[in-house]
C-alpha cells in the first residue's frame, strides 16, 4: 500500500485512544508508514462513538473516526492478559515507533513505560502524550483537551467577548494541534536515529500545547507583566476590537483597519465622515478613550444593511474589513481543495466525499490517499500471521478473549 512513500517500511504501533496520540500515528500513515492500532477486543477506541454524540453534527457516516482513524490496521488485543502482552512485546521488538497516550498509572501497572520497553528495542522511538506532563504532582491525572489544553491553561478565560462567560472549546480543538507537536517530535527523533542509530523518548502534553497556543499573551506574565490593564481593555467595547452585527445577523471585523487614512476611509464609507473629524475621535488616543461610544455609533449604522451590502462597499473603497465566517461557507471555500486541506478519499467505503487533511505539506513527497478506518480487530489474524502464528493458535487466542 505504501510503496514509494517517504515512510514506507516504517512500523508504527498506535497504543492509545481518542485523538492527540493516535492522530500523530495517522499523520505517519499518511506518509506511508504501516500503522497498527492496538484496541481492546469488543470495546475498541471510545473515539469511535463520538460522531454519534448529541452535540455533534448529524450525518450518516462515522465521520470523526473515518477522518482520524484512516490508513491504519487494527489489532484487537487484551493487554490485561499474559498472552496479549507477549504479542505486544513481539510487535514492539520489530517496531520503529511506539505511540501512546495511556495514563501513566496504567503504563506503570502494565510495565509499558519507556524504561520497560527500551530493552526490547533500543532503537525504537517512544512517543508519549500526557495531559499535564511527564513529571510533577499532576502527572498521573487524566485530562482531555477541553480541560488540560483549554481550561487549565487559561485559554478558556482569555478567549471570550466582553462581559461574556467562558465558553467550551470544540471537540478535538486542542487534540489536533497537540498531535502535530507529537508528530514533530517523532520525526525529529527519526532524524537523530538516522544520524546516530539511537532511539529516543519524545513527549508533549495538552498543557504544554495550550500554553504554546497562548504564548504571545502568557509570555507577558512570565516577563513580570501585569494583566490588569489587559483584562480591563478586553472587558470594554472598543471600536477596533468590537465585532459588529449587520441586518442579516452576521458579524463584521475591522481588526486590520489600522492606518489613519484607512480609518478615515472606513468612516467615510459608512457615512460617519463628520463623526471621525470630531476632536474626540480624530486621534487613536481619542478613539480609545471614547471607544465604547464610537463602537455604538458604528453599530447603529452597520445594523441598517446586510453584510453583503457592506462588504461590497468596503471592497470598492479598498478597506480590509472581514465577515466572520460560518462553517457552511467554509465547506465551499475553494482554497481548501486547491491547497489539499481537504482531499477526496481513495476508498468509497469511507462514506465521505471529502476528508480533512493534516496541515503538514511537503512538496515532492507523496501522501497516501485516505482509506477506510478499520473495524475493531479487522486485521488481527493478518498481523498475527506475520508474527508466525498459525490459524489454530489464532483461534485459541480469539476463543480465550486475547484478541
Amino acid at each position: 500500500m505504501s510503496e514509494g512513500f517517504l515512510f514506507a517500511g516504517l512500523k508504527v504501533l498506535d497504543v492509545g485512544s481518542w485523538i492527540a496520540g493516535p492522530v500523530a500515528a495517522t499523520m505517519l500513515a499518511d506518509f506511508g508508514a504501516d500503522v497498527i492500532k492496538i484496541e481492546m477486543p469488543g470495546v475498541g477506541d471510545q473515539y469511535r462513538q463520538l460522531s454519534a454524540a448529541a452535540n455533534t453534527p448529524v450525518a450518516d457516516s462515522n465521520y470523526m473516526w473515518q477522518m482520524d482513524g484512516r490508513n491504519k490496521r487494527s489489532l484487537a488485543l487484551n493487554l490485561k492478559t499474559e498472552a496479549g502482552m507477549t504479542i505486544l512485546h513481539q510487535l514492539i521488538a520489530e517496531c520503529d515507533i511506539y505511540i501512546t497516550n495511556h495514563p501513566l498509572p496504567m503504563r506503570r501497572a502494565l510495565q509499558l513505560n519507556y524504561e520497560d520497553l527500551k530493552p526490547l528495542n533500543p532503537s525504537m522511538i517512544y512517543a508519549s502524550l500526557t495531559a499535564y506532563g511527564e513529571t510533577g504532582p499532576d502527572k498521573d491525572m487524566e485530562g482531555f483537551d477541553l480541560v488540560a489544553y483549554w481550561a487549565r491553561t487559561g485559554l478558556m478565560d482569555l478567549v471570550r467577548a466582553p462581559g461574556a462567560a467562558p465558553t467550551q472549546a470544540l471537540p478535538g480543538m486542542g487534540d489536533h494541534p497537540s498531535a502535530v507537536s507529537l508528530y514533530a517530535g517523532i520525526v525529529t527523533a527519526l532524524l537523530k536515529r538516522e544520524r546516530s542509530g539511537e532511539g529516543s523518548m519524545v513527549h508533549t502534553s495538552l498543557l504544554a500545547n495550550g500554553l504554546w497556543s497562548m504564548a504571545c499573551i502568557a509570555q507577558g506574565g512570565f516577563a513580570g507583566g501585569s494583566f490588569d490593564s489587559y483584562r480591563a481593555l478586553k472587558a470594554t467595547h472598543l471600536f477596533a476590537t468590537t465585532l459588529y452585527r449587520t441586518l442579516d445577523d452576521r458579524w463584521l471585523q475591522f481588526t486590520m483597519v489600522r492606518a489613519p487614512e484607512d480609518v478615515v476611509r472606513l468612516f467615510e464609507t459608512i457615512g460617519l465622515a463628520d463623526i471621525i473629524r470630531e476632536e474626540r475621535f480624530t486621534t487613536p488616543e481619542g478613539r480609545f478613550e471614547h471607544g465604547e461610544e464610537l463602537a455604538r455609533l458604528v453599530q447603529d449604522v452597520l445594523s441598517l444593511h446586510d453584510s453583503e451590502y457592506w462588504l461590497a462597499r468596503f471592497a470598492a473603497a479598498g478597506i480590509n474589513a472581514n465577515r466572520v465566517g460560518v462553517i457552511e461557507e467554509t465547506l465551499n471555500d475553494e482554497m481548501l481543495k486547491l491547497n489539499g486541506m481537504v482531499v477526496a478519499p481513495e476508498d468509497d467505503d469511507m462514506g465521505l466525499p471529502w476528508v480533512i487533511n493534516h496541515p503538514v505539506k511537503i512538496d515532492q513527497i507523496k501522501q497516501v490517499g485516505p482509506k477506510r478506518a478499520p473495524d475493531i480487530g479487522e486485521h488481527s489474524a493478518q498481523i498475527l500471521e506475520s508474527l508466525g502464528y498459525d490459524s489454530a493458535q489464532i483461534n485459541v487466542l480469539r476463543d480465550s478473549g486475547v484478541i
